[in-house]
């Protein structure tokens, strides 16, 4: 009984420790640790950062999602390797991000980038916006000066 005892007091002090860090992170700081949960592919602990009524909007796609199903989006998506945030600007309950993602399609190394946009709400990601493209995209024939 006594190591259940324990284990339960760790476990309610992570949950506080979590909260009090939580509550003193920022956006571009909650935009860091985002990209470190992603890459290190800990669906568990992904939900901690997200509020409740967390909404993502894909522009390029037009689709939106509640927590649990961004959640599973990321948890379950086909060949996810890594993400890296390349750079990350904000300040107080917003910021942008924006990064390099790769995935394996069968054998094949993809490279895409991501720009995101985070607001926070009590300490944590209430709305994002994200806009991906492949690195291999190339602008249409006709759309730049020649």
């Amino acid at each position: 009984m006594v190591g259940a005892v324990s284990k339960l007091a760790v476990d309610q002090l992570a949950v506080v420790g979590t909260r009090w860090h939580r509550e003193r992170m920022d956006a571009p700081a909650m935009m860091r640790r985002l990209a470190q949960v992603i890459d290190a592919h800990d669906w568990g602990g992904l939900p901690m950062l997200l509020h409740d009524d967390f909404v993502c909007r894909y522009v390029h796609t037009g689709e939106v999602f509640d927590r649990a199903s961004w959640v599973r989006l990321n948890a379950e998506y086909p060949g996810f390797d890594h993400l890296v945030l390349q750079d990350c600007v904000g300040a107080g309950a917003r910021a942008a991000g924006r990064s390099h993602v790769t995935g394996l399609v069968g054998e094949r190394l993809e490279h895409f980038e991501v720009a995101t946009f985070i607001a926070l709400q009590d300490g944590l990601i209430a709305e994002m916006t994200e806009v991906w493209t492949d690195v291999d995209s190339k602008a249409r024939e006709g759309s730049r000066p020649t």
